[in-house]
């Protein structure tokens, strides 16, 4: 299982003052350092956190490969073919969202999607697609020419919270799911199974899967077995936990559970 370390929330620290420190520049050589197999972000159309020069200074310098999230805004493709990282994974976007809430829409007549994955191929760019875990969505990533598909996991992760979590008892409760504990234990039995059944129903029409969106050091084990998803890409949790024990400890904290689920 390989570990993508998605390294916007370290930009986001930065533009909290607006001022250029953090650089995330500087986190690369510390993740390769601590075990990780990628760098991930995400150039977002309204660059809340990564901006071009971030992303083009860390395709240019990374040792390690990089993962450009981002969606299908022809600015955005420009650049990605331009600087051209080993991938592209494309994601919705919505300006108002805290985070991606959503896997892309792929299924039905989508020119512009066929038409930005042309462009990347063209470029020599891999191409993931950033999907929610359903039949119809695998199928249709792999008729569109990708090579990856990336899982949406906000739900397994929101299940998995509601259930080992204090989040119901907070502010940040998830209305939807307040349910009693058997049902949400149900549910998010239901929700790794499907996860599996997916994983393998991808890689066997050949396409290569990641997986990622709401994975912290609870709740990363039980997907980091599935031995048919090859790479997580996790952020959030892995920066949150580094403002304690420093980024080089808290990724290889994070590799070893991919390592040993």
């Amino acid at each position: 299982m390989k570990l993508g370390v998605n390294i916007d929330h370290i930009a986001v620290l930065r533009e909290a003052r607006r001022i250029n420190d953090p650089d995330p520049l500087q986190a690369v050589g510390i993740c390769q350092r601590a075990g990780a197999d990628q760098i991930t972000i995400h150039l977002r159309e309204d660059r809340r956190h990564i901006h071009d020069d971030d992303a083009a200074a860390i395709i240019r310098h990374a040792p390690l490969p990089v993962n450009l999230e981002c969606a299908l805004a022809p600015d955005i493709i420009e650049f990605v073919c331009t600087h051209r990282p080993l991938r592209a994974t494309l994601v919705p976007e919505k300006r108002e969202e805290v985070t991606t809430e959503g896997g892309l829409a792929v299924t039905g007549d989508q020119p512009r999607l066929r038409e930005a994955i042309d462009r990347l191929h063209a470029a020599e760019v891999e191409v993931s697609l950033f999907i929610d875990p359903t039949p119809e969505a695998v199928l249709a990533s792999k008729e569109l020419g990708a090579e990856w598909v990336e899982f949406h996991t906000g739900r397994y992760a929101n299940l998995y919270a509601m259930l080992h979590s204090n989040l119901a008892r907070t502010r940040h409760t998830i209305p939807e799911l307040e349910r009693p504990r058997a049902e949400l234990s149900r549910l998010l039995a239901e929700e790794l199974a499907e996860l599996k059944r997916l994983a393998e129903h991808a890689r066997g029409v050949h396409l290569r899967v990641a997986a990622g969106h709401g994975l912290n050091y609870q709740n990363v084990a039980p997907i980091a077995a599935i031995d048919t998803v090859e790479e997580l890409n996790i952020g959030q949790s892995i920066i949150a936990r580094s403002v304690f024990t420093g980024l080089e400890a808290a990724v290889r904290e994070m590799k070893a559970l991919l390592e040993h689920p």
